[in-house]
């Protein structure tokens, strides 16, 4: 029994092949620069990656070139495709339709392209990989895991935006939230590694990388979070502004004549941290130019910092006081001066950093708290493509064992 996880992207497609029975991850690679120059299919498994150039025009000759992948006599890890038992899809939005991962048919379809509008640049490729890889797989079950589901327990008083109620009516103008399969991952790994339940905690996640979350998460339902009707609400990011005066908008096309796609467009990839630094939207190479004396690089850090830091305030109150602080992705697992950054002047809410812990926990699970701290601060390597595989195993009604349960 074997689950074929997928992340299709406009011009991307990535996979990963997980064995339930043994727990681990057999292949992983990615098809990228569909349709464009320089194409390519990278592949790792048992241990060796290779790479190969070769036109693909489309997503059907992407998820083509991956199944002969896996069953490459040299490369492959499969004797035959009839030992994929599931397919689990990464699907980013679901709009208030879908509060939970689910078991896809045509009419699942038909309501996930309801949602477009709510995502015009994710969910038509979410929709094209489905399609193919249901057209290669087509008697086994495909399973859709949203990235918005798991903030549909925030209550109204959260997802609402104060403008007028009929906008929400019709359009469904609200916060939904993004990295929800990640947060859910990393709130439940958290639990394991404080041995403590779940339903106990009052936890503040930071999903810290070149998209940028802060959820409050009470008793392992999100209750908050910083991303909005779209991914450009909230934190300072790589190359988004994170939130501003909506005037901005207003002020940018009537003064300096910008359109309204050139805003959406400079809004979107050309501010957050590539914006204030000038140099990259890379946390790493940011920091580098900051240690040497750059001031617009030191200027974005701060920022980035700061902001993280009001919205973990924020959500203490709403929270009404918190006992772990977890951080993940690219720059929460690595950067631990960013994550210092935001620690001080937390001491107030019980947060005390191990400056030697923290300094040592790169890319890795571990406490970096002081036994004194009365907040868990706890960095957590994400995993969205487990918690995808265990999703479709449950949907599929297919056994969960070990680890893949636990996570």
């Amino acid at each position: 029994m074997k689950v074929l996880v997928i992340n299709c992207g406009s011009s991307s497609i990535k996979y990963q092949l997980y064995d339930p029975d043994v727990e681990q991850v057999l292949a992983e690679g990615i098809v990228a620069r569909i349709r464009e120059e320089g194409s390519y299919l990278k592949h790792r498994a048992r241990g060796q990656e290779f790479r190969k150039e070769v036109p693909i025009p489309s997503h059907r000759e992407g998820f083509e070139l991956i199944m002969q992948s896996l069953l490459d006599r040299e490369h492959g890890v499969l004797h035959d495709i009839s030992e994929i038992s599931a397919v689990g899809h990464r699907t980013v939005h679901g709009g208030d339709t879908f509060i939970e991962s689910t078991l896809i048919t045509e009419e699942v379809i038909e309501k996930m392209e309801e949602c477009i509008p709510l995502a015009p640049l994710h969910n038509p490729p979410n929709l094209l990989g489905i399609r193919e890889a249901r057209r290669i797989l087509p008697d086994v079950p495909h399973v859709a895991v949203f990235d918005t589901a798991f903030h549909q327990t925030m209550p109204p008083k959260a997802y609402l935006y104060a403008l007028p109620y009929k906008y929400y009516e019709a359009y469904k103008v609200r916060r939904y939230g993004f990295h929800g399969t990640s947060c859910r991952y990393v709130s439940q790994r958290a639990a394991c590694i404080l041995r403590t339940p779940l339903e106990k905690l009052k936890m503040i996640i930071c999903h810290l990388g070149n998209g940028v979350t802060v959820a409050a998460v009470d008793s392992g339902k999100s209750i908050d979070t910083s991303m909005g009707l779209t991914p450009v609400e909230g934190l300072m990011m790589g190359t988004r502004s994170g939130d501003i005066d909506p005037g901005v908008i207003f002020f940018l096309h009537r003064q300096a004549g910008l359109s309204i796609d050139r805003i959406d467009n400079l809004l979107n990839r050309e501010s957050g941290l590539l914006g204030v630094s000038g140099i990259s939207n890379d946390m790493r190479e940011i920091a580098e130019k900051a240690g040497c004396g750059d001031r617009r690089c030191q200027l974005a850090m701060e920022i980035f910092a700061y902001r993280a830091k009001k919205y973990i305030g924020a959500y203490a109150a709403a929270l009404g006081g918190i006992d772990t602080l977890v951080f993940t992705a690219g720059i929460g697992e690595n950067s631990h001066i960013i994550r210092r950054m935001i620690c001080e002047g937390l001491e107030f809410l019980g947060i005390k950093l191990d400056e030697n812990r923290n300094k040592e926990a790169i890319g890795i699970e571990r406490i970096i708290s002081t036994q004194e701290s009365r907040v868990s601060v706890i960095v957590v390597p994400t995993n969205e493509e487990q918690m995808i595989a265990l999703d479709t195993l449950i949907v599929a009604g297919l056994p969960v064992k070990g680890q893949l349960r636990a996570a």
